[in-house]
């Protein structure tokens, strides 16, 4: 038997020995969480279900299809303009869920509270998951409280798992991305985590950055009704445009190119990335998705979104190719080409 407490043992074991105790890169989204997943959790726990390594998982149960998935959120501060933990951690599973092409159904809601957390911000943090919830049309039906000793918590964390029902016929997946298919981004991309850094920074401009967090599985719906050509559905959290579009790249064997006069940033947070040396790519959004879809579907789509509130500013900003397989390179505004490469760690840390 395997002893899956040695690291030599898994496979392609180097990048863990690089190192040997956890650090905040392997929670961000990059190339370390990527080496983690891969080559210490995924041999430990190998299954059919855990393979895809999607947002969610697909289970067959008799003749229904189902959606399940979790996430844990440990965002830092609690609260931040546009929104806070509890709502967060409600759209993050319903969009998790969403990007297999799920409708959400319930939530589990799992929390660990530091002693002496103020029961006012709690309560704050309980109303707003509840509010989300009737907003994402789910229902929380189960979870947990652990209270753990002060200076070991940070206030409060949370972890959601949710299941949710596949329509017959859908194969929406990370490996299913086809050359000549488009890159359809659903908005503006890095509001989430500038949103975040602002505040952290303390960061002041003329127009206050706000999260972008929100449920997204009513776009999904309104894209389905106007195709079935979709190849591919992710939510950009943690590594941002860049991480997911490496991911689906990787996954699926095939090249991407991305047009930047094409990206949809808005004012203020291009102003923030610049003052931060940040690049919008690899910012953290929480209610913007990168769909993955036929070319000739492609316009439609687009149309179908931008009547939908969560779609409005949607856009091709890319194309699938067979060209420097694996890779996503940019178009520059200047007429060059850049290799987007996936972060080892994370810009902005704690950031879900």
């Amino acid at each position: 038997m395997t002893d899956l407490s040695n690291i030599e043992n898994y496979s392609c074991p180097l990048p863990l020995q690089d190192y040997p105790k956890i650090v905040l890169g392997h929670g961000g989204g990059g190339k370390l969480s990527s080496e983690l997943v891969e080559h210490l959790f995924l041999p430990a726990f190998r299954n059919e279900h855990l393979e895809c390594l999607g947002d969610s998982t697909i289970l067959n149960l008799g003749n229904r299809r189902l959606a399940f998935s979790t996430d844990s959120f440990v965002v830092r501060p609690l609260f931040f303009p546009g929104g806070n933990i509890g709502d967060l951690a409600v759209y993050g599973t319903v969009n998790d869920l969403a990007m297999s092409g799920a409708k959400p159904l319930y939530l589990s809601a799992g929390f660990i509270i530091e002693e002496g957390f103020s029961m006012e911000s709690l309560t704050a943090i309980a109303a707003s998951m509840a509010q989300a919830a009737a907003q994402a049309g789910v229902q929380i039906v189960t979870g947990d409280t652990k209270v753990v000793d002060k200076g070991h918590g940070d206030g409060c964390y949370i972890n959601t798992s949710g299941i949710g029902v596949v329509p017959e016929g859908l194969s929406i997946a990370p490996d299913q991305a086809r050359p000549g298919d488009k890159v359809i981004v659903s908005g503006t991309i890095g509001d989430h985590g500038m949103a975040i850094m602002s505040v952290r920074e303390g960061l002041d401009f003329e127009a206050v950055i706000e999260s972008d967090t929100a449920p997204l599985h009513g776009l999904v719906e309104a894209m389905l009704e106007s195709s079935r050509e979709i190849h591919v559905l992710r939510d950009p959290t943690r590594g941002g445009v860049a991480s997911a579009l490496n991911e689906i790249a990787e996954k699926s064997g095939v090249g991407i190119e991305l047009d930047e006069t094409q990206l949809p940033v808005k004012v203020p947070v291009q102003s923030a990335c610049e003052l931060l040396g940040l690049d919008p790519l690899f910012v953290a959004n929480e209610g913007k998705l990168l769909a993955i879809v036929d070319e000739h579907d492609a316009n439609r789509l687009v149309r179908a979104m931008q009547q939908h509130p969560q779609g409005r500013q949607a856009c091709v900003i890319g194309t699938i190719t067979e060209a420097h397989t694996t890779m996503v390179v940019a178009k520059t505004e200047i007429g060059g080409k850049r290799v987007v490469t996936m972060q080892i760690g994370e810009q902005l840390p704690r950031i879900c």
